[in-house]
């Protein structure tokens, strides 16, 4: 890696011309002063940083300047002659994007009803260098898009915030917790929803088809809704319908969105890519190569990642079959009583638990009383006397749990990281040291640690990749003209703090954060600025008249 040379004149074969003076060679005589530049201006510099520009290139010492919310040059900033009133050497500092995280459950912390002001600062991302967020994912996002974007402006955002329009939530608000099929009017009445939310600026429409209710909607119900967004535009983003084998299977839930990408004609990207469970470990193989095959055949197909082997989910989630969902809570809870029911319930469950690996491999995390965090369903066997599946009745009796899932392999959580369409991301959400510590665990522990990937590959999977992918225009790079949201973090220290038994710890090394060039992380602490926007999408011209 090398300093990027200063402009020097020198003359040859008579004339004078001003180039690097590493590349002065053979010239008659160089010229001792310096070649006069015009000052240029800026607010911030960041000198000598490592820079990572955001595509897959190799690193270079150089220079980054700033004016208001844009970068306006990166190189020789001498040379070019920048001055600015914040000058930082970062020598031995990698300067980066910042992270663009295309999967959290922010909007909890966004809504206008908080009670806790720093929530919106949204420090676990920012102490990461994320500086983008997207929400309403899993099918959760409300088709008011303008009201989500609004509430996160009105209440001050530390990243910036992108947000998609929601299966979950317009087939809730149409038809509520039931598993039919809708009527022709509350077709119409779910696709103008979506078509509200993408006019609005939401940057695609995402499901939750593993989740009840949008378990319940057949392919054809979900490609109508989703030629909403692709006429405007828009991207598909989806959990899939299985991850494992509960249902079509792991194979054929990829092979559905494949379907969903071909009939709508729009870009599609799967949300948190893993093999799930006992009897998938191992198909990362096979994943990869049905998406290389339709990324060949001229489908945009892409997908994000969290550098865990658990996930994190409901109880009921994880162990309860959807038809026994179907009406909500109440009805669930009735039918575990039933005396026909009931029993099948418990055979669905007790299939559920060995697919994802046992009694031992879900913990406990939030979302439950005190006491019980930190155990595992089989700890509360043994306390309570119980067979395991009486014992995760009695936690969905007192009201369910979030948990820790522990149930995929390393080496398919590898062999998915390494692909380049694969980005990084969080799933942030209560209870799983995710939320604090994804993209710090990916570069500690899958960069230096293990070498998996390159520091170059780990930028790129968490910048240029996700803008490219998600539509986000002018971020995701280093370049002049692209808004200055950048990370500088320190090569040797940036890594992880959370723990699953201690999943809220802020993660260190992070020296310097901006947003929109703004400081928000300063010298390794949090400034209390909130320099965040709500970000739209811009739908195509003529579909929103």
């Amino acid at each position: 890696m090398q300093r990027l040379s200063r402009l020097r004149t020198c003359r040859s074969w008579g004339a004078t011309y001003a180039i690097p003076v590493a590349l002065c060679v053979g010239c008659a005589a160089p010229v001792e002063q310096s070649v006069e530049v015009p000052v240029q201006k800026a607010d911030i510099l960041l000198l000598n940083g490592t820079v990572y520009d955001g595509s897959l290139s190799d690193p270079v010492v150089t220079d980054v300047a700033i004016r208001q919310d844009r970068i306006v040059f990166v190189g020789d900033a001498e040379a070019a002659g920048y001055t600015a009133p914040i000058s930082l050497d970062v020598t031995g500092q990698v300067v980066a994007p910042g992270f663009i995280d295309p999967h959290t459950h922010y909007d909890r912390d966004i809504v206008p009803w908080s009670q806790d002001p720093e929530k919106s600062l949204i420090l676990p991302a920012l102490m990461q260098g994320v500086t983008t967020v997207f929400v309403g994912v899993d099918g959760s996002g409300h088709p008011a898009i303008d009201q989500t974007l609004s509430n996160a402006d009105k209440k001050g955002i530390g990243p910036n915030v992108a947000a998609y329009v929601g299966f979950g939530a317009v087939r809730s608000m149409v038809l509520g917790y039931s598993d039919k099929a809708p009527d022709t009017d509350e077709l119409e009445s779910m696709k103008h929803m979506v078509g509200q939310g993408m006019c609005e600026g939401a940057f695609g429409f995402s499901t939750g088809l593993f989740y009840s209710p949008q378990s319940y909607s057949a392919q054809d119900e979900v490609i109508a809704l989703a030629k909403e967004a692709a006429v405007r535009g828009g991207l598909y983003d989806s959990h899939l319908r299985d991850e494992s084998s509960y249902t079509v299977g792991l194979q054929g839930a990829v092979q559905e969105l494949i379907d969903i990408g071909h009939a709508t004609g729009m870009p599609v990207h799967i949300a948190h890519i893993k093999a799930l469970g006992v009897d998938v470990h191992g198909e990362s193989q096979e994943v990869i190569g049905l998406v290389e095959s339709a990324r060949a055949s001229g489908l945009a197909v892409t997908a994000d990642q969290y550098p865990w082997i658990a996930s994190g989910t409901s109880f009921s989630a994880a162990l309860l079959p959807r038809w026994a969902q179907v009406g909500g809570e109440d009805a669930m809870l009735e039918r575990l009583q039933d005396a026909e029911q009931g029993p099948k319930i418990r055979e669905a469950m007790a299939e559920n638990l060995r697919r994802r690996g046992g009694a031992d491999s879900l913990l406990l995390s939030n979302r439950v009383q005190q006491d019980l965090i930190g155990k595992t369903l089989q700890d509360l066997s043994d306390e309570w006397a119980l067979d395991p599946i009486d014992a995760a009745v009695k936690v969905l009796e007192m009201g369910g749990a979030g948990v820790a899932s522990f149930n995929q392999s390393e080496e398919d959580v590898k062999r998915f990281m390494q692909e380049d369409w694969v980005m990084t991301s969080s799933d942030a959400s209560p209870g799983h040291p995710r939320k604090y510590a994804s993209y710090a665990t990916k570069y500690a522990k899958y960069v230096k640690q293990e070498g998996t990937i390159t520091t170059a590959h780990f930028v790129h999977s968490s910048t240029g990749l996700a803008a490219d992918a998600l539509g986000l225009v002018d971020r995701g790079y280093l370049k002049a003209g692209y808004f200055a949201d950048i990370v500088v973090f320190s090569p040797e220290d940036y890594a992880p703090r959370a723990t699953f038994l201690e999943p809220e710890i802020l993660s260190v090394g992070v020296v310097d954060v901006l947003v929109n060039g703004d400081f928000a992380v300063r010298d390794g602490e949090p400034t209390g600025a909130a320099p965040g926007r709500g970000l739209k999408h811009v739908p195509l011209r003529g579909t929103c008249d």
